[in-house]
């Protein structure tokens, strides 16, 4: 597993981290609890050093299991995410340094962690940036040792731009073949305050595999059953054949296809991942090939004039 720049000073991170939303049964529907520790295990195995969750996840299980297989496992880096009660009904944001603090306690007890790697404000509003109380206390748990960095994972370009004036070190972002706007209109400023970019979403939720037919039916405990009406679905998928050209000799599937697309962008620390078994793992890092290069530089010519022509941009 090829290793890229992270937010620490002087450490790395594989290109390919190990997001664990779907594998906690909270996005998708259940995965037992063999398959949750099978899936972690085999991820470090492959070389995998990123593991990103949330103190949500599975209401805090997540964070449990992972500090319990990787907790005293010092290569490996885990990325959390806090600013959610869902104790409150219904759940709500919540970015006071007071909770945000006892929050960051429970995460590293359950990590089993000390000093925590990577903490992210967890989709925090531009208003709740400006306000500077949270990441106020963010870079005084990090001046103070007990992170070693911190970020935001930001829902718009807004919340992204936000966090850049609040000089965070680190943002996560949706960023796919079909969704680079965000990534784009920020590029040369994360490029200058050399921000460590994380992509989640990089297969559009499973969109960029490629394998849905047109009427596909989601259960109600899938997410994507709310993310997108019927005709919006059918214009995602209309819109992959604007990638299919990319598909040729070792680049053998779509979902390779996209995996590769966004690593062929150097300034992606790491793209997170969110298989759900062993198999989807290991076809993941399969699918990423030998590169780089990751793309042959003459398949992607003509690609984001096709992607506008679709109305991907």
């Amino acid at each position: 597993m090829r290793q890229r720049p992270f937010a620490i000073s002087s450490v790395s991170v594989s290109e390919l981290t190990l997001g664990t939303w779907g594998l906690s049964g909270d996005g998708y529907g259940p995965v037992s609890e063999q398959e949750q520790n099978r899936v972690i295990l085999r991820a470090r195995a492959l070389g995998i050093t990123g593991f990103e969750t949330a103190d949500i996840y599975a209401a805090g299980a997540m964070e449990t299991r992972i500090g319990a297989l990787l907790g005293a496992d010092t290569e490996a880096l885990i990325i959390t995410k806090v600013g959610t009660d869902i104790g409150s009904q219904p759940p709500r944001k919540r970015f006071e340094p007071s909770w945000l603090r006892e929050c960051i306690e429970r995460s590293g007890a359950r990590l089993k962690r000390n000093v925590l790697d990577m903490v992210l404000l967890h989709n925090p509003s531009v208003q709740t940036l400006r306000k500077g109380d949270a990441t106020g206390l963010m870079r005084e748990l990090h001046a103070g040792g007990r992170l070693r960095s911190w970020g935001v994972s930001a829902g718009s370009a807004e919340v992204a731009e936000a966090a850049l004036d609040e000089k965070t070190p680190a943002l996560q972002l949706a960023f796919n073949c079909l969704w680079a706007s965000d990534f784009r209109r920020l590029q040369e400023r994360m490029r200058e305050t050399k921000t460590c970019v994380m992509a989640r979403s990089v297969l559009a939720h499973g969109l960029l595999c490629g394998f849905w037919p047109g009427e596909k039916v989601f259960s109600e405990t899938d997410h994507r059953s709310r993310r997108w009406t019927p005709d919006e679905l059918k214009r995602r998928l209309h819109q992959l054949d604007a990638i299919r050209p990319l598909v040729r000799n070792e680049v053998n599937s779509l979902r390779s296809a996209a995996l590769r697309w966004v690593l062929n962008h150097e300034d992606i620390a790491t793209a997170v991942i969110g298989p759900r078994t062993v198999s989807q793992l290991d076809q993941l890092v399969r699918d990423i090939g030998s590169g780089p290069p990751y793309l042959p530089e003459d398949s992607l010519s003509g690609l984001e004039m096709r992607m506008q022509d679709f109305g991907a941009r």
